[in-house]
């Protein structure tokens, strides 16, 4: 059975910095391609970023040059570091596979509210 257990969110105010971590069991997980993605409210839950199994990533334009991407496969743990926090980055934030999750997997995710 495939768990995806997000942590980390919090409230924070703007400009300030979270780090979200998503264990992961029951899936061959250094194989995969990862992301992570954010719903807010009244909206679609949207790519946020996705790191392959070899450690490349690539993030969607709003979040580029604040937010960071990192695996460890050992732990079967990946994270995602945000800095430079905005309002408007406020959201659930989850972690899937990286081809727009796979919907057998999707958690609870943890949320993440940045103060203005």
């Amino acid at each position: 059975q495939v768990q995806l257990v997000e942590s980390g969110g919090g409230l924070v105010q703007a400009g300030g910095s979270l780090r979200l971590s998503c264990a992961a069991s029951g899936i061959v997980f250094r194989i995969n391609a990862m992301g992570w993605y954010r719903q807010a409210p009244g909206k679609q839950r949207e790519l946020v970023g996705r790191i392959t199994s070899d450690g490349s990533t690539n993030y969607a334009d709003s979040v580029k040059g604040r937010f960071t991407i990192s695996r460890d496969n050992a732990k079967n743990t990946v994270y995602l570091q945000m800095n430079s926090l905005k309002p408007e980055d406020t959201a659930v934030y989850y972690c899937n596979t990286a081809n727009g999750g796979d919907p057998r997997y999707w958690g609870q995710g943890t949320q993440v509210t940045v103060s203005s």
